[in-house]
């Protein structure tokens, strides 16, 4: 086959997401042109070399673009950006690389989480009990390798796959067997014309190819899901759960009285919340989640009930990190929203010292107003601009202390504790004022805590 005789993939982006797409192309016999107005980092470089893929970076050729037959498109892109509204404009085909990799996915099975909050721990969960029962697994999506890559790489029987709203925006025909939504709450707003419906429906999206022989898992207790279940028609089996309601009549999952119990199939699998490897509320509910899709997956209750024992949290998610004389570090680094320092705070059983701030989104502090007077003995800002925290919390803590880098917030935030007490690294913000990313600055707060 001659080049002219392909079709015609140009991979907008050239992450992680991007990239993979990319190979994927490559290995399916597309003529593949990858496009980044950045930077590519030096192993998405070697990749794309090693495959022989044609790319540039710094810029973005219009006709070479515009001479696609199918453009895949990073999820970080905005459609606002002139090189995207080119493509639309030309009646070119956009899809995201969720949706490039599953017209390739073969007879695989797909279990599909999003939501605000929680999609990593929640995806991270499933995937440990699928691979826990010998499931042939891979995760993917927004966490490990892309969907595309993994199938290029290595496919596999199951995949379980976090999705963000940006990977949903650009789906045609991708349909997941299992689709869990975790929750929806305020974020990224910014990308939706600043409305909440829009980004609600967004979620959604992951529901809209499903059909009567698929499952979508919801949080009950979610009032955003509540609401749009109850004005739209979801072709798939629905299965809920909840803590709010009695609902283990029917299939689903709740928490009663320190018992999580999980119904399919009209079985029944009881389970104590103290036996679960991870805490705070917010963990039961992924680990209902979890749980309702690996029983929807075939897995046995006693083989749930052991892996859920044995599941490691996610690092820089309430991950523990030291215990100096007395007090507890907690790194919450993944906590980028409100939302994600509520469920934190949450979990707190002890006086809390707070480290919050970065890069404000426009953050409603409101919503964790009465969590902070009920745990947070003072609060540590860690940020170029703290004004928004000062301002919210100069008269609810009595101590609101500035610093500008990861080792003085954690000397301070010590100097402020005492026995019995932690230290919850929850910023609320992005990372990228003082630091690479949330990894980044994860890392340089436990390296802080180690060199106390």
């Amino acid at each position: 086959m001659s080049t002219n005789d392909k079709k015609r993939l140009v991979v907008l982006g050239a992450a992680e997401s991007g990239v993979g797409a990319a190979l994927l192309g490559k290995q399916q016999g597309w003529d593949v042109f990858v496009s980044d107005g950045g930077t590519i980092k030096e192993h998405f470089r070697k990749e794309l070399e090693a495959a022989e893929v044609v790319f540039e970076e710094k810029q973005h050729t219009i006709d070479k673009i515009l001479s696609a037959d199918c453009v895949v498109k990073s999820p970080g892109i905005s459609d606002k950006v002139s090189v995207v509204m080119k493509v639309r404009e030309a009646g070119i085909e956009v899809c995201s690389e969720i949706e490039f990799g599953y017209r390739y996915k073969a007879d695989s099975k797909i279990i599909a989480i999003t939501g605000t909050n929680g999609k990593s721990t929640a995806t991270s969960m499933t995937y440990h009990l699928l691979k826990e029962a010998d499931y042939d697994v891979a995760m993917v999506g927004n966490i490990g390798y892309s969907f595309a890559k993994q199938i290029a790489h290595r496919p596999c029987e199951w995949y379980v796959m976090e999705v963000s709203s940006f990977q949903l925006d650009d789906i045609h025909t991708f349909r997941p067997d299992v689709a869990v939504i975790l929750n929806i709450t305020e974020d990224h707003l910014d990308r939706y014309d600043y409305k909440m419906e829009n980004y609600i429906a967004s979620k959604f999206r992951i529901t809209e190819n499903q059909t009567d022989k698929d499952y979508l898992i919801l949080n009950y207790d979610d009032p955003n899901i509540k609401a749009y279940i109850g004005t739209h028609f979801i072709q798939s089996n629905t299965i809920f759960f909840t803590m709010s309601e009695n609902n283990i009549s029917n299939d689903g999952g709740t928490v009663n009285e320190e018992q999580m119990n999980i119904r399919f199939n009209g079985e029944q699998l009881n389970m104590s919340i103290h036996d679960l490897s991870v805490k705070g509320k917010h963990n039961q509910y992924n680990s209902m989640a979890a749980g309702i899709s690996a029983r929807v997956a075939g897995i046995r209750k006693d083989k749930i009930r052991e892996s859920f024992a044995s599941f490691n949290g996610l690092e820089h998610r309430l991950e523990f990190v030291a215990k100096i004389r007395g007090v507890e570090f907690i790194n919450d680094s993944k906590a980028t929203n409100v939302n994600s320092v509520w469920y934190a705070l949450e979990s707190m059983t002890k006086p809390t010292i707070l480290i919050l701030g970065g890069q404000d989104k426009g953050n409603d502090y409101n919503q964790i107003m009465d969590l902070v007077k009920e745990k947070v003995k003072a609060i540590v800002c860690m940020g170029l601009d703290n004004e928004p925290i000062h301002k919210a919390f100069d008269n609810v803590v009595e101590s609101v202390v500035d610093t500008k880098n990861a080792r003085d917030a954690v000397h301070a935030a010590y100097a402020l504790a005492e026995k019995d007490e932690v230290v919850l690294l929850s910023p609320a913000c992005a990372s990228f004022d003082l630091f690479a990313n949330y990894e980044d600055r994860g890392e340089q707060f436990k390296e802080a805590v180690k060199n106390l």
